[in-house]
């Protein structure tokens, strides 16, 4: 149960004390504070408590919330989720039969369905993956072929004459292949929605809330037979108020870290050393755009060679027509490592300069930075060598625990789809991706 602490009085006094016991196995523990526990606010884990949170509504027993969501920063979103491109992805690149690919084409129309319900912000732009040689026309050629055959995500080529008379700044010079169901998002918009609905459902959001341990708990705790794995009776988290400094104890039946860039310190805080892991950082820089030409109404792709890092210098729409390029692909130690590295400026103009020549330079300046957790350095962003899919499963030799790691793009497209695919985890529910 909930020991002394300020997060342990916040969170009680969020839902008038009242606790909040789900029976989630027959060895779960009789006091747990809470049914679930979700590690990290951003869009992935504001997703999957929100399906968690449903998930014990829906049920229909109990009072007040089963289902809490912490976040160690002030506000919830403030790492990957909120410095990306934030692209609605159609799911060309990631390969048949991946996770990858399964999630993004499933959450894409799960995004879009949801934010046109809620009024969040979107637009299905469309994009345009522009090749300029024979090499990146081959490319494209069976990146089409794979979609139509394989993986059903529409393509289209668009001719020459329709090119120049729809973009006539971009420059495609081996050919172009439109994606008509990718789009943008409001990222923020989409995060406020998420919690809202969590929070409708009974659900608790702690900020400024650190992981400090977890301990599953074991057999001792319950009835269950001593050769059951850990966590089988529960879980135990100790959560440091960064306000205040003062700690708390909660319990939970079941746990998710969806921590993103801190998701291996959360794994690495429960596994025994010889399966501890880390991440990679792959930084991505993004340049804002202030002159009113070129004007260009869809997103622009360059092609996407194997092994590369990410999609490429593109040139992605913000909700009100302003343009932006990035990101590039760089790779840091240090997560915190957010200041636009302007060093890369010559090469992203460049890249830039392949697809759109006319780009005033001067009208470019530093916007914001990102970082990708990723779980191989120099990992591919698309299928083939280098490629790796997301890590999203029950943790072998625990009870009660999904683990998500190198959750990168496309995490944002896949949000929805992921929490849903999370709670099939858990529950044996039979959604279909």
């Amino acid at each position: 149960m909930m020991r002394a602490g300020s997060i342990s009085r916040r969170i009680s006094a969020s839902f008038g004390g009242r606790r909040c016991i789900r029976s989630f196995t027959s060895s779960a523990p009789a006091r747990a504070d809470f049914t679930h526990v979700v590690i990290g606010g951003g869009v992935v884990g504001l997703a999957t408590a929100r399906a968690l949170a449903h998930q014990s509504s829906s049920s229909g027993s109990g009072s007040g919330s089963s289902t809490l969501l912490l976040e160690r920063h002030a506000s919830l979103g403030t790492e990957t989720s909120s410095r990306n491109s934030e692209v609605i992805h159609a799911g060309l690149y990631y390969g048949p039969g991946t996770l990858k690919t399964r999630l993004c084409i499933s959450g894409k129309e799960k995004l879009y369905a949801f934010c046109a319900r809620r009024g969040v912000a979107h637009a299905n732009t469309g994009k345009w993956i522009v090749a300029q040689d024979a090499a990146e026309r081959d490319a494209l050629e069976q990146l089409h072929v794979a979609c139509r055959d394989v993986l059903g995500v529409p393509t289209r080529w668009v001719d020459e004459r329709e090119a120049r008379a729809a973009e006539p700044d971009v420059c495609a010079a081996a050919g172009v292949l439109e994606s008509p169901t990718t789009g943008i998002v409001d990222s923020h918009s989409l995060m406020v929605a998420l919690r809202g609905e969590l929070e409708d459902a009974g659900g608790v959001v702690a900020v400024n809330s650190t992981v400090m341990a977890i301990e599953p708990l074991g057999s001792s705790m319950s009835s269950a037979p001593s050769t059951s794995e850990p966590g089988s009776a529960g879980w135990r988290l100790t959560v440091r108020d960064s306000t205040s400094g003062e700690s708390s104890t909660i319990e939970a039946e079941t746990i998710v870290n969806c921590a993103g860039l801190g998701a291996a310190a959360i794994h690495n805080m429960i596994v025994p050393p010889e399966r501890h892991t880390r991440l990679y950082y792959a930084k991505g820089n993004y340049l804002s755009y202030a002159a009113s030409t070129p004007r260009v109404r869809r997103l622009i792709y360059p092609v996407t060679l194997p092994g590369a890092g990410g999609l490429g210098t593109h040139l992605t729409l913000d909700m009100a027509g302003r343009i932006r390029f990035g990101p590039d692909v760089e790779w840091v130690e240090d997560p915190a490592d957010l200041a636009v590295n302007a060093a890369r400026f010559p090469d992203m103009l460049a890249a830039v300069r392949r697809y759109l020549p006319s780009v005033d330079e001067t009208a470019l300046s530093p916007d914001y930075a990102g970082i990708r957790p990723k779980l191989g350095k120099a990992g591919a962003v698309g299928a083939g060598k280098g490629f790796f899919d997301f890590h999203i499963k029950m943790e072998e030799g625990y009870a009660g625990w999904v683990n998500m790691l190198g959750i990168e793009s496309p995490g944002l497209t896949s949000s929805i789809a992921i929490g849903e695919y999370v709670k099939d985890l858990l529950y044996g529910s039979r959604t279909t991706f």
